[in-house]
């Protein structure tokens, strides 16, 4: 797909978080010239501020899961977001505080005194912190196997399965695979073991046309809908394809409802409205609520490019 040169212009002037995944996915510029723009994400704009504010005992807002969304848990997915290096000490640091104040008797995390089992929801999203800062433990392995026990019978996994719940929950499934795309990376040679929980989970979202009831084929939450960066803990429509184009997925003709709903949201301009945040601390907003997003648009349009240059799937 061809994208104007002035929307590449106005994304390019944005911080550098937004440029260098402008310049990897968008432009296709070489890897050396990507990673020396990715390297400012630590030492300048939204990357920087962000590692300023930790504390001295290396947490953010003296919380390993709470406060939302000011938490080191918050803090470290969206700094994950922003691409910074994988080498940062300060994050390093943190995950290895999540690591030893959450790892649990049963493999998985848990970071709240209220529960005597891991939480899957937090599991995932502190699996994949450890695994995108390449923290070395032989504990990460356990995680992935608690990962495929815990995974129920639908193919995707819930957070409420220890209350009683027997379908799985959107919110859960995503922040688990986007774990373990992360391990994937980290440990290709494991990826037959991956693939056979990973795509049971693919199957799961697909059968709901990636956010819609299998029975009535209406959207199951409306804010499933909405495109608010970050996301959070929340699964949307634009997370999920992102996810899909980040593993360069095939396509499926199950996803198109999904496609179209992004293609319908972009303005006249060519780009993607920021949407409103999730109610919750923040140290500073991103980009201005309900404006035109940097950050959703630079997602929209590698999400289209991926799937105009892709090959169907005969699913």
């Amino acid at each position: 797909m061809q994208i104007e040169d002035a929307t590449i212009q106005w994304l390019m002037e944005g911080d550098p978080a937004i440029r260098w995944q402008v310049q990897k996915d968008l432009l296709d510029l070489p890897e050396e010239k990507c990673q020396q723009e990715r390297q400012k994400v630590g030492t300048e704009g939204w990357g920087k501020r962000l590692l300023t504010l930790q504390d001295p005992a290396g947490t953010w807002a003296k919380g390993l899961y709470s406060p939302k969304w000011t938490s080191t848990t918050y803090t470290i997915l969206l700094l994950i977001r922003l691409g910074l290096p994988r080498n940062n000490p300060q994050a390093h640091k943190a995950g290895q505080i999540l690591l030893e104040k959450g790892f649990y008797t049963d493999g998985g995390i848990n970071l709240f005194n209220s529960l005597s089992y891991s939480e899957m929801c937090v599991t995932g999203m502190v699996f994949k912190i450890l695994c995108y800062f390449r923290i070395e433990d032989p504990r990460i392995h356990n995680i992935f196997e608690f990962i495929r026990h815990e995974q129920m019978a639908d193919g995707g996994w819930n957070c409420e399965k220890p209350k009683g719940a027997i379908h799985s929950s959107f919110h859960t499934t995503i922040s688990v695979l986007e774990g373990l795309w992360e391990y994937e990376q980290w440990y290709p040679a494991k990826k037959f073991a991956i693939h056979s929980i990973v795509d049971k989970a693919h199957e799961f979202l697909l059968l709901h046309h990636l956010f819609k009831s299998h029975r009535t084929g209406n959207i199951v939450d409306k804010k499933m809908a909405r495109i608010n960066f970050p996301p959070r803990w929340r699964y949307d429509f634009l997370r999920i394809l992102d996810y899909f184009q980040a593993r360069n997925s095939p396509k499926d003709p199950r996803m198109q409802d999904a496609v179209d709903l992004l293609q319908n949201k972009r303005k006249k301009t060519g780009w993607w409205n920021q949407g409103s945040n999730w109610a919750g601390r923040t140290f500073f907003d991103l980009e201005p609520v309900s404006e035109p997003g940097r950050m959703n648009t630079l997602r929209a349009l590698r999400v289209l490019r991926w799937w105009d240059r892709n090959t169907p799937s005969h699913i």
